[in-house]
């Protein structure tokens, strides 16, 4: 009886790597600055109505994390999918796609 001297040990077969899921993006707007290191999305879409057959304006408001504090109010940019970084933020932000005006608000006294 002849033992069979391997040198290698026994490893399991791996199955082959597929390649990676892309994240979900979205392009939308920035409504709100206010936060550190958080952004409020607005991203619109058109949906056709169930009943009536029309295309009607619609949107979704998304907690964003922006890290280095880059976009501003009014800024186009384009957001990912990601982990779970609090409650409400879901989302990152990956870049500026455009810069917007950004509009102060200034109120007057009565």
């Amino acid at each position: 009886m002849a033992k069979s001297t391997s040198n290698s040990p026994s490893k399991k077969p791996q199955a082959p790597r597929t390649p990676e899921k892309a994240k979900a993006t979205k392009v939308g707007v920035v409504e709100s600055d206010k936060r550190n290191k958080t952004r409020k999305v607005v991203v619109s879409f058109k949906a056709m109505h169930p009943k009536y057959g029309k295309y009607v304006s619609r949107r979704t408001i998304l907690h964003v994390h922006d890290e280095a504090n880059d976009s501003k109010l009014g800024d186009t940019v384009e957001i990912a999918q990601c982990r779970p970084m609090s409650r409400t933020k879901r989302w990152r932000l990956v870049r500026v796609v455009e810069r917007g005006n950004r509009v102060e608000l200034i109120r007057t006294e009565a």
